[in-house]
């Protein structure tokens, strides 16, 4: 594959990741809209794994906590001592993540390719984020990260099942999910990034397995330069994000797609030149 390629999906990847505008949707744009070669999800998923790791880096503290809080179970429970509040955001994220999870391997077998269209990534796109749109806006700003039950938590990870449809947008569903239930947006963003460890780390595994399989090193080189350029991009686009929900809402994203959504579905039932 052209490094130029490379280089436009691992920013498109790194910087829409993280935003609720569907990282996975503008992937699958770029061979549609451009005549590219289709990258295929074996370089879908690799862009997801640097992102993975820019996460892991900016939320050290979160991370290391979790992992303290595991290596510290055995003996508070047999000091009958309180267990950690880290202790239990991980088994939220765990319990959040298992629906994603086993959804992703129904569809990785049989509907993968079935579902990179235009017309389902126009429809995702517009009608989902008309969605945020509204729960951003009806319900009160009252909770923390924190306050999410395993109740929520799991609501939250019904919801990023649906996000393997294209253009639905990982961030954006559990995003919208969260502020369903009334969590504040900054703290809504990071159960978001956070609950993309396990995830990605599922869908990475099983890719990393059929790539172990494979004979393929351009493919292995391409993958290797991929996940690295996506990790940077996507520590950036985190940075910016968590600046940004610091003093703003997620009407600019609704509005952006609003308009791809628009433009995407112009394209399907009027043609390529629609709006041109």
């Amino acid at each position: 594959m052209p490094f130029t390629q490379i280089l436009i999906l691992a920013a498109i990847q790194g910087i829409t990741e993280f935003l609720p505008i569907s990282s996975s949707g503008h992937l699958i744009l770029v061979p549609k809209l451009t005549g590219l070669t289709d990258q295929g999800l074996m370089l879908d998923v690799a862009v997801h794994v640097g992102t993975l790791v820019a996460v892991i880096l900016y939320f050290w503290r979160d991370v290391f906590g979790m992992a303290s809080a595991l290596s510290r179970i055995f003996q508070r429970i047999l000091n009958y001592r309180k267990l950690d509040a880290e202790f239990w955001l991980f088994c939220k994220l765990v319990l959040a993540a298992l629906p994603a999870i086993g959804v992703g391997l129904y569809v990785n077998k049989y509907m993968g390719a079935n579902l990179r269209t235009l017309e389902i990534i126009g429809w995702a796109t517009l009608c989902f984020g008309i969605l945020l749109f509204v729960a951003d806006k009806i319900n009160m700003t009252v909770r923390k990260m924190e306050h999410i039950s395993f109740g929520g938590a799991f609501f939250i990870g019904l919801m990023q099942a649906i996000s393997l449809v294209p253009g639905t947008s990982r961030a954006g569903i559990t995003m919208t999910a969260a502020r369903f239930l009334g969590v504040e947006r900054q703290d809504a963003a990071r159960f978001s990034l956070l609950l993309s460890i396990p995830t990605i780390i599922g869908a990475g595994v099983l890719k990393g397995y059929e790539l172990s399989e494979s004979t393929d090193r351009v493919l292995f080189y391409d993958v290797l330069t991929v996940t690295g350029l996506s990790f940077l991009f996507a520590l950036v686009a985190i940075s910016l994000l968590m600046v940004w929900l610091r003093r703003a809402s997620f009407t600019p994203f609704v509005i952006y797609r609003i308009l791809l959504g628009g433009v995407l579905l112009g394209i399907v039932y009027y043609g390529p030149n629609f709006g041109f």
